[in-house]
């Protein structure tokens, strides 16, 4: 009798357990673009409690780093510019010291430091517009060579040696903040989820059987180009010239500033980098798009980046090979591609 029971009671017990829902998705504002959040596997209140503390979270970030409205940075750079030792918002110092190391291995392409360079060329607006700025504006810039080294940090004391810098954290803080909210995710109990912000991603766990699979953006037309799967921990960035950009006289100019001329980046509509951190690989991907065609391998390689796949501007597509085995093209025929030697 007991032997009978025992199924009914285990069926009992199973219907009467709440099962997870297999995949809860949502998205909010912030950093100016829409932020997705997808979880697999867990049950919806906590889904629905970890997009509402997202939320929170990133509101709190961005209103903390913006470049241009009164912030946390805001008030570190005015203080920056004078001159003097001061103490830093602790909580904006771990940001800075992220930004101080990749600016060192980008070469300084990825230059954080040179906001009155992207100001210059009206990227610190709601609504870009040109004309462009003059040469001669850009060039003073340019010499005067703000960088994050010159940006001393000793514990808490910050003191900037360089009244030209001025920093704007824009391309990094979108890959730092997925990454904290990577790391709330786990701490609430989720192992399976994406949070992917406006062409960059981190994927944590898998989408149930399968991998993520990611669509990499075409830059010039509507959809994706190309896309790669994911699983276990990885992010996924893309940058390119088609994010936030104006076109005066037929010439389109993007955000992305080559630091070494003042000017917009040449030669690359876009760049896709997979790295095992959002910080990371949304700080490559702008400095390979500074790097261009023929530079971006050896930033690559001083950044510690395993995978790129860079669209130049005639829209031929360069990969390393460990990159070439990952991407499946959507279109038939596919692109001209031209295989790097390994990384």
């Amino acid at each position: 009798m007991r032997r009978a029971l025992l199924p009914a009671l285990l069926l009992l017990l199973s219907a009467c357990t709440p099962r997870p829902e297999p995949l809860y998705e949502t998205r909010v504002l912030a950093f100016g673009t829409l932020i997705d959040l997808t979880v697999y596997g867990a049950p919806r209140e906590l889904a629905e409690a970890a997009a509402a503390r997202m939320s929170r979270e990133l509101t709190l970030m961005n209103d903390a780093w913006h470049a241009w409205r009164p912030s946390t940075l805001g008030e570190f750079n005015a203080r920056c510019a004078g001159g003097e030792p001061f103490t830093a918002d602790p909580g904006l110092l771990p940001l800075i010291r992220l930004s101080h190391d990749l600016a060192e291995a980008s070469g300084e392409l990825f230059n954080p430091a040179a906001s009155r360079l992207f100001a210059l060329w009206g990227f610190h607006s709601d609504d870009p517009h040109g004309p462009p700025p003059a040469a001669a504006a850009v060039a003073e810039l340019v010499a005067q060579h703000p960088s994050m080294a010159d940006v001393h940090i000793e514990g808490g004391t910050v003191q900037c040696t360089n009244p030209a810098v001025k920093l704007d954290l824009g391309g990094i803080a979108k890959g730092y903040g997925v990454d904290r909210i990577i790391d709330m995710l786990r701490e609430m109990g989720i192992e399976n989820a994406i949070i992917n912000g406006g062409g960059g991603l981190r994927a944590i766990g898998r989408h149930g059987e399968r991998p993520w699979r990611i669509g990499i953006r075409d830059p010039r037309g509507p959809g994706s180009i190309a896309a790669v799967e994911v699983s276990g921990d990885e992010s996924v960035f893309t940058s390119g010239d088609y994010e936030r950009y104006y076109e005066h006289e037929g010439r389109r100019y993007h955000h992305i500033i080559d630091p070494r001329s003042g000017y917009p980046a040449a030669g690359t509509r876009s760049v896709t980098v997979i790295a095992d951190n959002g910080t990371l690989a949304d700080a490559a991907a702008t400095a390979l798009v500074v790097a261009g065609p023929e530079g971006w391998q050896s930033v690559a390689r001083d950044m510690g980046i395993h995978y790129v796949m860079l669209i130049d501007s005639e829209g031929t597509v360069h990969m390393n090979p460990a990159m070439a085995e990952r991407v499946s093209f959507v279109n038939d025929p596919p692109p001209r591609v031209i295989i790097s030697a390994p990384l």
